[in-house]
């Protein structure tokens, strides 16, 4: 069998639709979640706290899906790397949709106590659960079934996705506060957004279920099949692989800070610290995403043609030079400025995260690539960027300040480009099939018609 081999353009075309319906399908349902947490936090928690007090605690409920997630990395990346990428996702598209459906069926704090904030923490862990396996295995069943040199075209369809997803979550918010009246949204309005999840489901699961394994799992599973089952595989993998883990952790930090801050925490912070009305606020922050998603296949075509690790590391600059400047610009509240300002930082964001959606497959060996990605990447996300719409909205309560929010971002983003300017080696065009690192140097394990010379090199190594 030939690993090597990357799908038909046929078959690539719909793998493509395969990974956006899902993926598409785990945004929206995060962002709603992200657009009314505000209304979120009025009605699940006690009436007596302050709008501050309950927006908090509405995003805190919003991070603990993210403390979920490296628990449904750890269950469903060992599915995907023992039962395939398609079955990862497909289990990760199910349990997102009933656990988003009933999130919006859910009675408040007013009908039934302390049992309404409990049942949803409840359904955000299991929304956590899934996402933990949806990102990762979306990149490695992408990834693994496009050619070489233009597997960051493909990847941006995951960024791109998840900005679009965002942006319809934005306009669909919009829509529902410009066509009730306040009392309407309160009332039931807000739930018609989680509800969609159930038909998007659906839709996602028929569609994976009739897409055939990527050929680099087929060469996984035939090589496995003739070696004594080892039961304790994903353990040792996640021993194997602590240096791209490690690596993994820091890239998906900013990666997943950043877009949280463009996704979610920019408009409560418009709203909540800027001043300005919910439509208005929506309105901004979807152009702004509109202009990131259109970045991501460019920022795609420039890693195909210049690598990963050079437009990873200027991605991650720009966050620490950045985003004082961008809040400064955001915090007058004029449209323009707003615009301009997240625009600035999709161009920092779009580096980071098609390159980080690639390496999440190019940094790790074919047979632990599913478990031992979702570990570093999941772990980035919960405790680093799942929290930081709530650190942010902390930050900027406590300070008073409207620009003093882009310190966390500031500090995440230096801690991770010492980290990458020191280790992270060049992945682009690496065989992927092979069972060996991404800076693992063994003869006849990778030819070298399909990676550059310093491709299996760390920076700094001799």
């Amino acid at each position: 069998m030939d690993a090597t081999r990357t799908e038909a353009p046929s078959s690539r075309a719909r793998i493509a639709v395969a990974v956006a319906i899902g993926n598409f399908m785990e945004w929206f349902d995060f962002a709603v979640y992200g657009f009314f947490a505000a209304i979120i936090g009025e009605l699940f928690f006690p009436p007596d706290t302050s709008p501050f007090v309950a927006l908090l605690s509405s995003l805190a409920v919003f991070a603990v899906g993210f403390v979920m997630r490296p628990l449904g990395g750890f269950v469903l990346g060992p599915v995907g790397d023992k039962y395939g990428r398609r079955v990862q996702l497909s289990v990760s598209v199910v349990a997102m949709g009933v656990s988003t459906t009933l999130i919006g069926v859910l009675p408040d704090f007013a009908s039934v106590g302390i049992a309404a904030p409990c049942l949803l923490v409840l359904l955000r862990c299991v929304q956590g659960l899934s996402a933990g396996g949806e990102w990762t295995g979306s990149a490695a069943f992408l990834v693994e079934s496009t050619p070489k040199n233009r597997r960051g075209i493909y990847a941006s369809i995951v960024s791109g996705t998840a900005a679009l997803a965002t942006i319809v979550g934005s306009l669909f918010a919009l829509f529902l506060n410009s066509t009730l009246t306040d009392a309407q949204v309160l009332s039931w309005g807000w739930r018609v957004p989680f509800l969609m999840a159930a038909p998007l489901a659906l839709i996602g699961l028929y569609i994976r279920s009739r897409l055939s394994e990527t050929p680099v799992f087929e060469k996984v599973k035939a090589q496995q099949s003739a070696q004594k089952p080892d039961r304790l595989a994903v353990f040792r993998g996640f021993r194997r692989n602590l240096k791209p883990i490690v690596l993994t952790l820091a890239i998906a930090a900013v990666q997943g800070l950043g877009f949280y801050y463009l996704a979610t925490y920019v408009v409560n912070y418009l709203i909540a610290t800027v001043k300005l009305d919910r439509g208005t606020a929506l309105g901004l922050a979807a152009i702004g995403l509109a202009i990131y998603m259109i970045l991501c296949p460019v920022a795609g075509a420039l890693s195909d043609r210049f690598g990963r690790r050079k437009l990873n590391i200027i991605g991650t600059i720009g966050y620490v030079v950045l985003p004082f400047p961008v809040f400064m610009m955001m915090s007058g509240g004029h449209g323009a400025a707003v615009v301009a300002g997240i625009t600035i930082l999709s161009l920092a964001q779009c580096l980071v995260s098609v390159t980080t959606v690639v390496m999440l497959v190019e940094l790790f060996p074919a047979s632990t690539r599913a478990s031992s990605s979702a570990l570093g990447f999941n772990v980035a996300l919960a405790f680093i960027a799942g929290p930081g719409p709530f650190v942010g909205a902390w930050i900027a309560g406590a300070t008073g300040s409207a620009v003093a929010p882009a310190g966390y971002l500031v500090l995440v983003a230096a801690i991770a480009l010492v980290v990458v300017v020191r280790w992270l080696p060049e992945t682009a065009g690496r065989d992927i099939s092979s069972d060996h690192q991404a800076d693992e140097r063994h003869a006849g394990a990778v030819g070298t018609a399909d990676v550059p010379a310093d491709a299996l090199r760390l920076k700094g190594t001799a």
